[in-house]
């Protein structure tokens, strides 16, 4: 059996206060579901700590409406760094996260409505689809986008991340890696130009080659219908010499750290890897526990050294309070969750 990627299941993002961090997405995107919360050493990611373990606390969100989730990641035994420059539109790795919504102007008005930094306002991709750009209490960048793909009942009109826009050097060279590995298989757009619906970001002006991506078989695998569809844009500056957004920094440290998916079958993916040329740069091991969920992670960096983060579920808390925890080894990789099993992380929702 070749291997499956049932989605993204987490955009892992570095912040300064980990609890304050869950609280703004959870008001603001209606991240409200924590699925696990541990504080602990990370002590598997030394080639991107430093060559030493750090300690650190974590909370992984998710929205019942759909989407992946966020990790939520404060180092605690040392100060994370923020990018010393401000990044650009074009610039290398994970730049801006992309956000469901079923209302694109109610979206728009309530975050207006919290005080949030609006970029500018609702436009049109080059795919036709609306979208507007607001920056975080925190400096990170996300794109608000209309989508038609729903799981369950949430709070707020927006679900959770359904893809990223990628600073990449050579754009060609990326869209084989992301299609060839992840199944981004799917051009809906490539140009270049200079792009009026992304003038409102840092940089925005810059003379690009630009490329939307999205799957074109529909993802199977147990939190599939979950994660629904998702799309990865990568960016190529062609008027700018692009730096490295995570230049002299660690993992972990400020902004978008690693963008997860989640997967079956961890060895036809480390072989097929390695055959990419993108070989695992860390492995995490089959017996990993992080918190009260488990499984196997691994990385591999994209062209660009981007982070890209697998992970191979084991077990997740349904209920914590009545302690239903479900063990996924034993099930079919290719088939999904039933939808009554998990909608019932609901009954986990925290509001704050």
């Amino acid at each position: 059996m070749t291997y499956i990627i049932s989605g993204i299941q987490q955009v892992g993002i570095g912040v300064a206060n980990v609890h304050e961090g869950f609280k703004w997405y959870n008001n603001n995107f209606g991240m409200d579901i924590p699925i696990f919360e541990e504080a602990a050493e990370a002590n598997l990611m030394l080639p991107y700590t430093g060559g030493k373990p750090h300690k650190r606390h974590a909370i992984l969100a998710i929205n019942m409406k759909g989407g992946g989730g966020f990790e939520i990641w404060q180092y605690t035994s040392r100060t994370p760094q923020a990018c010393a420059f401000k990044p650009q539109l074009g610039d290398l790795g994970l730049f801006c996260a992309k956000i469901k919504t079923e209302n694109i102007t109610a979206s728009f008005e309530f975050l207006k409505s919290k005080g949030v930094k609006m970029l500018g306002n609702i436009s049109k991709n080059p795919v036709g689809k609306q979208h507007f750009f607001i920056e975080d209490a925190f400096g990170n960048l996300f794109e608000i986008i209309e989508d038609n793909v729903w799981f369950g009942k949430g709070l707020k009109e927006t679900g959770g991340p359904v893809g990223m826009i990628i600073g990449v050097k050579n754009i060609e060279k990326s869209i084989k890696f992301y299609s060839d590995i992840l199944g981004y298989d799917k051009v809906l757009y490539n140009g270049e130009g200079s792009y009026d619906d992304l003038s409102v970001l840092p940089g925005g002006s810059v003379t690009a080659k630009r490329a939307i991506l999205t799957h074109s078989k529909e993802r199977v695998g147990p939190f599939s219908k979950l994660f629904g569809n998702s799309y990865i844009e990568l960016v190529e500056a062609k008027n700018y010499t692009p730096r490295n957004i995570f230049e002299n920094r660690f993992w972990g440290d400020l902004g978008f750290i690693h963008l997860c998916f989640d997967i079956k079958n961890m060895a036809a993916l480390k072989t097929a890897c390695e055959a990419a040329g993108h070989p695992f740069t860390v492995d995490g091991g089959s017996g990993f526990e992080m918190g009260e969920a488990a499984g196997h992670f691994t990385y591999i960096e994209d062209p660009d050294g981007t982070l890209i983060e697998f992970v191979e579920t084991k077990k997740i808390p349904i209920m914590k309070k009545w302690a239903w925890y479900l063990d996924l080894k034993k099930r079919a990789p290719e088939k999904p969750l039933p939808n009554w099993m998990l909608k019932a992380l609901a009954m986990n929702r925290k509001k704050v």
